[in-house]
């Protein structure tokens, strides 16, 4: 082994424990990288795979209904691969011992000719046989894996459906996968508990509709080199005679759609943290090295003496480097693997593949590790060059000594500091950088707690939001056609029920010119109470009898302003075209939605007193007694609890948000100690003569480790109001990059965020105080103060 060796060796066993808070900090980034982007790889992979393996199609259509023969013809249009027709209808479902209400959508497939696209794979159980019944006539069906997973039914299990407002019973054969519900959710809503996916024979449903030799859902997919945008306008032609509505890309498939901004998300937050942790570990990494060739200029000068190349001793410190970072990057493949495989089972759970399994790609752990030393060595280059420079006849002479005189605080008038104080603001401000960047690393280390801890807040805002102030109503009901307002009678003389309000809900497809967006146009009450419109700021608006209030997303994909005039496409089959202006917008979180009067639209429309939705305040402790009864009112074809939701939605996305605000706090209490501790080592490094002399004059242990941990008090102290302004900055930054048309978080910190943040850096200075003020008292006395003159 060469002398450098060896002494690179004892140089790593002397400052073990610091080299061992930087590399777990390097570790923290890697980690980081490595967790979100290989989920996002797995995500991606898995994804690609099923679509591949199922055949998803690539444009979506529905409509009212077709005859069989039209799908001649739409093979025939230019760039089209593949057809599937199918017949499907949104259900009421009936569980045995669930007073819940819950939703199906019924899927009926073809099975003499099995699906060419979106194919099933049975998980579970077996597939659907043509012509077969159960025992008692019951309807055998597969049922999305997901939901049956979450509702305990086993293949053999039974419940019942209001199909065509005949309630009948169904037989679960099998659990089914599918490329087109990957994640299966009403509405985009997260709910696994209320809504599941239900395929059956093509003939049983059509005939239950009196649908036989048509359809109402068609599925493309295209040839390579299409035009899809020349072919969806194309296929909306020839769908419209038949009540067909806009057609949409892959992008607008719900599901594809869900899974795409979660991709999107994690790849912003897979970039943005770990950079954060990796240069906090530069900056430790060069305080470090440049303390140790302060502490060296005799060996040094001693190497270049006796003939060491320039080069070869900046490679003695640059391997140095090379091996903390080493530790840090195995430990943080270990960690990565580990948080992957956690993301990958949490992933499992809201989207279902044929095979999902972690992939860690080898170029993402190579990508990963090169950012991590190109950072470091960035990092650490000034020290190291440091070393170059030093003349030997220079480094053989002690350092010049500081420049002593009055700190600022004492240079003002009428302040008066004790000696302690000033002897710690004259040490930080001979160090201004390293006083600087220590503050800074304990302001990153605040900032990803915040940063950390900021979803749980935002989701609380918008659970209370949506759920307290958006929708006071406790059930919203709906028929599968708009009838008669009337019907808000009948449904307010139900036992428990305070108070029906009637909606209209229509799908549009809104222009401006050559811009067009799809997008629900909704009627409202004059002055609704039970659903009402609020932006981010909590701020109601009325929906206008004269015209249409926005969204401001919508508003801004559209180019329209206030006063703009705004066509809209009725998507209900009807063809027809409204045009009305636009006369405000508002800032909501949640979708592209247009707002009218409810009788204001009905007018337009040249139609009666018209509602297809009623929203319903209940009677506290009385839900179950008015879903009981709706149940017996088959033009009720849905219902929607909002308890139901909400206590469906925390079973899994609480649980998911408290497990990466802990990991982030304890990435973020892993900065906070690499950088407080090894500031503190290094200070005790440097004045180990000046403590020593203290000791011998008098000065208490307390009093000696007061003028060190002082400074440590200060820079967690500037340091901590300094992270919550960083975190605050951060979050806004985040959200700007998560923004979609479809979801905007709110910017919301609450006070225990930061409360929260500040603990958890306080908690891991106190730690690193105890640990260095265990040195203090340790401290050789007799060695400290053999120095040279």
């Amino acid at each position: 082994m060469k002398a450098l060796d060896r002494k690179l060796l004892r140089d790593l066993r002397l400052m073990w424990s610091q080299a061992l808070t930087i590399a777990l900090v390097v570790a923290c980034g890697m980690g980081g990288f490595l967790t979100t982007l290989s989920s996002v790889d797995s995500l991606a992979a898995a994804r690609e795979a099923f679509y591949a393996q199922g055949r998803f199609a690539d444009v979506f259509a529905g409509l009212k209904r077709a005859p069989q023969g039209l799908e001649a013809r739409l093979r025939e249009l230019p760039g089209v691969a593949e057809v599937q027709t199918r017949i499907e209808q949104v259900v009421r479902l009936e569980l045995p011992g669930v007073d819940d209400p819950v939703l199906g959508q019924l899927i009926g497939l073809d099975l003499r000719s099995p699906p060419r696209l979106n194919q099933l794979f049975v998980s579970r159980g077996r597939g659907l046989q043509a012509g077969a019944t159960a025992g008692s006539g019951a309807i055998e069906v597969l049922v999305s894996a997901a939901f049956a997973e979450a509702r305990g039914l086993l293949p053999g299990a039974r419940f019942k459906a209001l199909i065509n407002g005949r309630e009948r019973e169904l037989q679960v054969v099998g659990w089914a996968l599918s490329p087109e519900f990957i994640f299966a959710g009403l509405g985009g809503m997260p709910d696994l508990r209320g809504f599941g996916v239900l395929w059956l024979d093509r003939e049983q449903l059509a005939g239950a509709y009196d649908m036989r030799g048509a359809f109402n859902q068609v599925a493309l997919k295209l040839a390579p080199g299409a035009d899809a945008v020349a072919l969806t306008s194309r296929l909306d032609e020839l769908l419209r005679p038949y009540g067909g509505r806009a057609s949409i890309g892959r992008t607008e498939q719900t599901s594809h759609a869900m899974l795409e901004n979660e991709i999107n998300e994690q790849r912003v937050l897979g970039t943005l943290l770990p950079v954060i942790s990796l240069a906090v570990a530069a900056f430790l990494l060069n305080v470090v090295v440049a303390r140790l060739v302060l502490t060296q200029r005799e060996q040094i000068a001693a190497l270049k003496a006796l003939g060491y190349a320039n080069a070869h001793i900046a490679l003695h410190y640059l391997k140095l480097v090379l091996v903390i970072v080493a530790l840090g990057l195995l430990l943080g493949l270990v960690l990565g693997k580990a948080l992957g495989l956690m993301m990958t089972r949490l992933y499992a759970e809201f989207f279902r593949f044929l095979s999902f399994e972690h992939v860690l790609e080898p170029g993402l752990v190579l990508g990963s590790a090169a950012l991590s030393v190109a950072m470091a060595v960035a990092g650490t280059l000034n020290a190291i060059a440091a070393t170059v420079r030093l003349a030997p006849a220079e480094a053989m002479r002690p350092a010049a000594p500081g420049r002593y005189r009055p700190s600022v605080l004492e240079r003002l008038p009428l302040v008066r500091a004790s000696v302690p104080l000033r002897m710690i603001l004259r040490q930080m401000e001979r160090r201004p950088w390293r006083s600087a960047l220590a503050v800074a690393g304990v302001a990153a280390a605040v900032a990803i707690v915040v940063l950390g801890n900021f979803f749980r807040d935002a989701i609380d805002t918008i659970v209370d939001a949506q759920f307290n102030q958006v929708m006071r109503a406790d059930l919203i009901v709906w028929r599968a056609e708009a009838g008669g307002a009337q019907a808000r009678l009948e449904l307010a003389r139900l036992p428990g029920v305070l108070q029906v309000e009637p909606g209209r809900d229509l799908p549009v497809n809104l222009r401006n010119g050559l811009r067009q967006q799809r997008g629900s146009l909704q009627g409202y009450a004059a002055q609704p109470e039970a659903r009402r419109i609020v932006d981010v700021d909590g701020r109601a608006s009325l929906p206008s009898p004269t015209g249409l209030l926005m969204t401001d997303r919508l508003a801004d994909k559209l180019g329209l302003r206030a006063g703009d005039t705004v066509q809209l496409e009725l998507q209900d089959g009807s063809g027809r075209l409204l045009s009305l202006p636009l006369e405000a917008t508002v800032r909501e979180m949640m979708g592209l939605n247009a707002y009218i009067e409810r009788r204001a639209l009905n007018r337009l429309l040249g139609e009666g007193d018209v509602a297809s939705q009623f929203a319903l305040i209940v009677e506290r402790g009385r839900e179950a007694e008015v879903l009981q009864a709706l149940r017996e009112r088959p033009l009720v074809v849905g219902s929607f609890s909002k308890a139901t939701l909400l206590r469906n939605m925390e079973e899994i996305s609480a649980r998911n948000v408290r497990i990466m605000s802990t990991v982030l706090t304890l990435f973020a209490s892993v900065i906070a100690v690499g950088v407080v501790y090894n500031n503190a080592r290094i200070a005790l490094a440097e004045r180990s003569w000046e403590l020593a002399s203290l000791r011998v004059l008098g000065f208490t242990r307390a009093e000696v480790s007061t003028l060190l941990l002082g400074e440590m008090a200060i820079v967690i102290a500037v340091g901590l109001p300094l992270g919550m302004l960083l975190g605050s900055g951060l979050t806004h930054a985040l959200v700007g990059l998560l923004k979609t048309d479809q979801f905007l978080f709110p910017v919301v910190i609450q006070a225990r965020t930061y409360a929260w943040a500040a603990l958890a850096v306080l908690a891991a200075g106190v730690a690193s105080a105890l640990v260095v003020r265990r040195r203090i008292d340790r401290l050789d006395m007799v060695a400290a103060l053999k120095t040279r003159e």
